[in-house]
């Protein structure tokens, strides 16, 4: 035990971690983009449906686990305010434990999953069938992938995010030359853009073990009782809980989203999966500040600084503000070539062009969206989250039931008022939450 870091936030500070966790979590949804751009190049519009449908619910299902990263991150980043070095140990192996048994539940459960989620997708037959092929192969990567998830958390919740970012660009140039490999040379068609993310992640996490080990206070061995013990289960059970749900409600939007866009047919579900690579790419890259704010607000907590929280919540909605503009001047002048280098299906070309305003207009609210939930995880704010994130799931759906004559483009507006409807209830909520966690400022 040691005593608390003071904090001493500025820019710089803010991009030692969000630098490096911007490209890291730009990465994340390579696999999906990847496996996309190889099956594209194909020019089979059922095919190229059916690995973005599958991949939507893979990036659906493993971020319904995302608390085993966040959680992890908020945990280590308080444990290391407050100077508890064992700890951090600690959490890590916690969230292997908790990544392993929910992994090897849902290889156990995949029939009954392909199935239920499949069918609320609600594709046609050829889309299905060849998304069903990609789910069986992927679904064997679950533990790799969530523990991974664990070993990043862990690694930006220490500030070390240098190395959470070589471990996520290993990760996608494995799935890259794999995917290349297997589907544009080999035919081997869409088994092997599974079997690529499959191997992608498994050595990722062999690698991440390697590196934790380095960084492991004492290595692996931690005592069985502060492993187990009762309190801090409890927290970690409840605080995993609520995220569960508002991530839960969260990715309810998305999967509404992508089967509204199935049931419009195939040319609009291919268009809608091509510019929501777009989407994630711009999420992820907004989410890498947002991590910064877990980090930082996390540190400020574990030692009771104020004003080290405060100046992580300013600087964190001020640069992503600044970011975000950036990524919408890149969508609206480099979109067109991007469609057209993920498709070669001119249908879906025209369908993915006549949307893409909407992925130009989203990141500007999504810096609010994100970067609170950044403040609140990393605060451990996680039932007012969890709350928050299901008004604003009522809010989308009553916006889309009101815009649904409009077809995808109202589908499209919807999401954007999803956006902003999270970003600024959670900023409505935050001075009184401030005022509650330091009642002394």
């Amino acid at each position: 035990m040691h005593a608390p870091i003071p904090l001493k936030i500025g820019s710089r500070q803010v991009f030692a971690i969000a630098g490096p966790a911007m490209v890291a979590n730009l990465t994340t949804p390579l696999i999906g983009v990847v496996s996309t751009t190889a099956i594209g190049r194909l020019d089979d519009a059922a095919l190229l449906g059916g690995v973005a449908m599958a991949s939507v619910v893979f990036d659906c299902l493993f971020w319904l686990f995302g608390f085993l990263r966040m959680s992890t991150l908020a945990f280590t980043a308080q444990a290391l305010g407050a100077g508890e070095t064992r700890e951090q140990t600690v959490i890590l192996v916690r969230g292997f434990i908790v990544a392993g048994l929910i992994g090897a539940a849902l290889i156990v459960l995949q029939l009954p999953l392909a199935a239920a989620l499949f069918h609320l997708m609600g594709g046609s037959e050829g889309v299905t069938g060849a998304a069903k092929t990609y789910f069986m192969i992927r679904i064997w990567s679950s533990p790799f992938a969530l523990a991974n998830y664990v070993i990043l958390g862990w690694l930006i919740g220490q500030g070390r995010a240098n190395p959470a970012l070589l471990l996520q660009v290993v990760i996608n140039l494995v799935n890259m030359v794999a995917t290349i490999m297997l589907v544009l040379v080999y035919d081997t068609g869409i088994a092997g853009a599974a079997i690529a993310a499959l191997l992608s992640e498994a050595v990722g996490f062999g690698l991440g073990l390697i590196v934790c080990r380095r960084y492991a206070d004492g290595g692996f061995a931690v005592p069985y009782a502060a492993l187990f013990d009762r309190a801090k289960l409890m927290r970690l059970l409840s605080v995993n809980s609520d995220i569960l749900i508002r991530t839960a409600a969260l990715i309810a939007t998305f999967l509404f989203f992508t089967a509204k866009g199935a049931r419009a047919g195939d040319v609009t579900l291919a268009a809608n999966s091509v510019l929501n690579n777009f989407l994630l790419v711009s999420a992820f890259f907004l989410d890498g500040l947002a991590n910064a704010a877990q980090q930082l607000c996390g540190r400020a907590v574990g030692g009771r600084d104020a004003r080290g929280f405060a100046d992580s919540t300013r600087l964190v909605l001020l640069w992503g503000l600044g970011f975000a503009l950036m990524v919408a001047v890149l969508f609206a002048l480099s979109g067109p070539n991007l469609i057209d280098f993920m498709t070669a299906n001119d249908a879906v070309r025209r369908a993915a062009r006549e949307f893409l305003p909407f992925i130009v207009l989203a990141p500007i609210p999504g810096v609010f969206a994100f970067g609170f939930d950044g403040i609140y995880i990393g605060a451990t704010w996680a039932r007012e989250m969890r709350n928050l994130m299901l008004v604003s799931l009522a809010i989308f759906l009553a916006a889309w039931w009101s815009l649904q004559s409009f077809g995808n483009a109202g589908l499209w507006s919807a999401l954007i008022v999803s956006y902003l409807s999270r970003g600024g209830l959670q900023g409505a909520r935050y001075p009184a939450l401030y005022r509650a966690t330091f009642p002394k400022s």
